[in-house]
C-alpha cells in the first residue's frame, strides 16, 4: 500500500475529526453561547485597557501632512521613493508596504478600535461601570473634546509625496471606526456624550456622501467600494439614519454583489491583486459586516450570488490554505487566516456549525500590525 496515500488520508481524517469535536463542544449553532466562549478573552483585554490613556491624532504629526493638528493623516501603503529621483514623487510597488511612511494616526485609530470595543464587550458581560466609564473617556477624547478631537473628514489620508495631499482611497482607513461606532451605542454612555459621538459620526457620514473623495470611494469597483458601504451602514445604524441604511441595503443588493461577486462566489477584482488571498478575506469580511448590520445573510440574487455563495467559495481555503489555487500573497501570506468575522457571523446566520468550529480554532488575538489593519471586527459579541 502507498504510505503517502495513507498519510494524506489520515491527515484529512484528523482534520475532520477536530472540526466535529469542536462543533460538538460548541453545540448546535442556534445554541452556541458566544458570551461564554469569549468571556475570559474579553475581560483579560478589558482589564488591561483600563490603564490605557486616550491617544488621538493630536498626539503625533508629520511634516508631510497638509492638514492641521486635528486632521487624520496617512500615506499610501505601496508608494516608495523613486531610486532614479530620490527627492521626487513617490512611485508605486503594489502589495509592498513602505515601512517609512507615516502611520502614527492609523496606529492610534487601530488602538482605539481595540480598546473601546473590548471595554464595551466587558460592559455587556458584567455591567460594571468601570468599563463603560473608561470607554467614554476614549470616545470623548476622539470625538468631543476640543483639545484632542479628530476632524470629521479624511482630507489628508493616503497621501502620496509629490502627487496628492490626500485621496479618496484614504477613506478605507476609517474602517476601524466601524466597531467603535457599534461599541459606542452599546456601552452605556451618558446621553449627552452619546449625542456628541453621534454628532461626529453624522458629520463624517455626510462628508463621505458629499465630498468628491467620498463619492469616488463609494463608486470604486473593489474592496474600497465595499468598505464605503460597510462604514456608512455602521455609522447610520449608530445615528439612526434610516435613509442611509436603506441606501446601503440597496447598494449591497444592486451594486456590490452584482458587480464584485462571480458565479462561483469569488471576488475577481481581489484575485487580481498581488495579495489575492488576503484581499479576498478582507473583502469577504467587509461584506460580512454589511450583511450582519443590515440582515442580508440569506438574501441572494436569482442566480444564487450572495453571502452564502461567497462563504462557500472561501471557506475551503480558510480551512486548508494549501488548497489555495493561486500564487501566495507577496507579503503576510503566512499570517492569515485569523478569527475572520465572516466565519462567526456566517456560521450563526446560515446555520453552518463548521464555520463556527473553524472560527474557534483560529487566532483570536493576532499582533501583526498588517493583520490588525485588515481585520476590523475583534469583538463579535457586540454584533450578535
Amino acid at each position: 500500500m502507498d504510505r503517502t496515500h495513507v498519510k494524506m488520508n489520515r491527515r484529512d481524517v484528523l482534520r475532520a475529526a477536530a472540526l466535529v469535536a469542536a462543533t460538538r463542544v460548541a453545540g448546535a449553532v442556534d445554541q452556541f453561547d458566544l458570551a461564554a466562549e469569549e468571556r475570559g478573552r474579553i475581560l483579560k483585554a478589558a482589564d488591561q485597557y483600563l490603564s490605557e490613556q486616550p491617544v488621538t491624532v493630536t498626539a503625533a504629526s508629520s511634516p508631510r501632512s497638509a492638514g492641521g493638528p486635528h486632521d487624520f493623516f496617512s500615506e499610501g501603503d505601496y508608494w516608495w521613493p523613486d531610486p532614479k529621483n530620490p527627492d521626487g514623487p513617490y512611485i508605486q510597488r503594489d502589495g509592498m508596504s513602505n515601512p517609512d511612511n507615516f502611520v502614527e494616526h492609523r496606529r492610534a485609530m487601530i488602538r482605539l478600535s481595540l480598546i473601546v470595543p473590548a471595554l464595551a464587550a466587558a460592559w455587556k458581560i458584567t455591567k460594571q461601570r468601570k468599563y463603560s466609564d473608561h470607554a467614554a473617556r476614549h470616545l470623548r477624547a476622539w470625538f468631543i473634546d476640543d483639545a484632542t478631537h479628530m476632524n470629521p473628514n479624511l482630507l489628508y489620508a493616503q497621501a502620496i509625496k509629490g502627487k496628492f495631499t490626500g485621496r479618496g482611497t484614504g477613506i478605507i482607513d476609517t474602517l476601524h471606526l466601524v466597531e467603535v461606532a457599534r461599541a459606542a451605542s452599546r456601552v452605556g454612555l451618558p446621553a449627552a456624550e452619546l449625542a456628541g459621538v453621534k454628532k461626529w459620526f453624522a458629520s463624517y457620514t455626510e462628508w463621505m456622501n458629499t465630498h468628491p473623495y467620498g463619492i469616488s470611494e463609494r463608486d470604486a469597483l473593489n474592496n474600497h467600494g465595499t468598505c464605503w458601504v460597510t462604514q456608512v451602514a455602521a455609522f447610520a445604524e449608530l445615528t439612526g439614519d434610516a435613509k442611509l441604511t436603506s441606501y446601503c441595503r440597496d447598494r449591497f443588493m444592486t451594486v456590490l454583489i452584482p458587480n464584485q461577486e462571480a458565479a462561483d462566489g469569488s471576488f475577481p477584482q481581489e484575485l487580481k491583486r498581488t495579495k489575492p488571498y488576503g484581499y479576498s478575506l478582507f473583502n469577504l469580511d467587509a461584506m460580512a459586516i454589511i450583511a450582519q448590520t443590515l440582515g442580508l445573510w440569506k438574501w441572494q440574487m436569482p442566480d444564487g450570488r450572495g453571502m452564502a455563495k461567497a462563504m462557500e467559495y472561501m471557506y475551503p481555503y480558510m480551512l486548508d490554505k494549501k488548497k489555495w489555487p493561486l500564487a501566495p500573497d507577496v507579503m503576510y501570506y503566512d499570517q492569515w487566516p485569523v478569527r475572520q468575522p465572516s466565519l462567526i457571523f456566517g456560521g450563526l446566520a446560515l446555520g453552518k456549525p463548521e464555520y463556527v468550529a473553524l472560527w474557534r480554532r483560529l487566532n483570536a488575538d493576532p499582533t501583526v500590525e498588517e493583520v490588525l489593519r485588515n481585520w476590523p471586527v475583534r469583538q463579535p459579541l457586540l454584533w450578535v
